[in-house]
């Protein structure tokens, strides 16, 4: 359950719920991101074409996307639609909400390292980071990505930064960017074989991939956590190994795609 700060839904929100009775004429589902609440959806509200069988689009504990049509808190009742909702917005909506139940897993695992219950981890921090940050994941993937410091503006104590820091860099893996660019390396001395195995021996392989694509090609291939840093890096490379066979007489070019 991932906790909001508003009780019930807008109309025309979009919410995620999980089905768990099944009628002839409609459907009642928990509410994933609005403890207690649940929402009813009338069959006419199931498909744009005419329902026969509202089981054969519905079924008790699916998950389902749906856009918010009524509310009335005092009656307890929310009227939601599953025809009203494109495919796009049903995928960007589930996937933003498994994004929010792994935010929550983290606080949760931040929690129990201060003995905090997750009422007030939500209250010391949960709210005060979704207000900062847009949304709760986004702070911990800053935390992963830049350390403790990038929480020290954040209206959260020190004790928790360093909690949300470590839990953070233990469970978020940094983003990977895969770069590919391709170097010919020419050598006119009779011992033309050695200089090339030279010159890739400049490139340092524990960062950079060199696999031979044919003489004189090679290509280089580049894993890094952006962009700009592994264009930096292949670029930097294919200069070091064309340094080295113009040094010994010879001639190098680099591509960054294939020719």
């Amino acid at each position: 359950m991932v906790r909001m700060r508003k009780q019930w839904p807008d109309e025309g929100d979009l919410v995620v719920g999980t089905v768990h009775k099944v009628l002839n004429y409609g459907a009642f589902a928990r509410l994933e991101e609005y403890e207690g609440k649940e929402a009813f959806i009338h069959i006419s509200e199931v498909s744009s074409g005419w329902v026969k069988n509202i089981r054969d689009y519905v079924r008790e504990n699916q998950k389902i996307v749906a856009r918010v049509l009524r509310v009335n808190p005092k009656k307890g009742h929310v009227d939601v639609s599953l025809k009203r909702i494109r495919e796009d917005q049903r995928t960007r909506k589930m996937q933003q909400w498994k994004i929010e139940q792994k935010a929550e897993k983290l606080l949760e695992f931040s929690a129990k390292r201060l003995d905090k219950d997750m009422e007030t981890a939500y209250k010391e921090v949960g709210y005060p980071l979704m207000e900062e940050f847009g949304d709760l994941y986004g702070a911990f993937e800053l935390a992963a990505e830049e350390g403790v410091g990038a929480l020290d503006e954040s209206a959260i104590t020190d004790e928790w930064a360093e909690a949300i820091t470590e839990v953070a860099k233990k469970n978020i893996s940094p983003p990977e960017v895969h770069i590919t660019g391709y170097v010919d390396l020419k050598s006119y001395a009779p011992e033309g074989v050695e200089v090339i195995k030279k010159a890739l021996s400049a490139i340092d392989e524990g960062e950079i991939s060199v696999q031979c694509v044919g003489a004189p090609r090679y290509r280089l291939m580049v894993k890094s956590s952006d962009y700009i840093t592994a264009e930096t890096m292949l670029k930097e490379a294919a200069e070091k190994a064309i340094a080295v066979v113009e040094e010994e007489g010879g001639e190098g070019s680099f591509h960054r795609e294939l020719e």
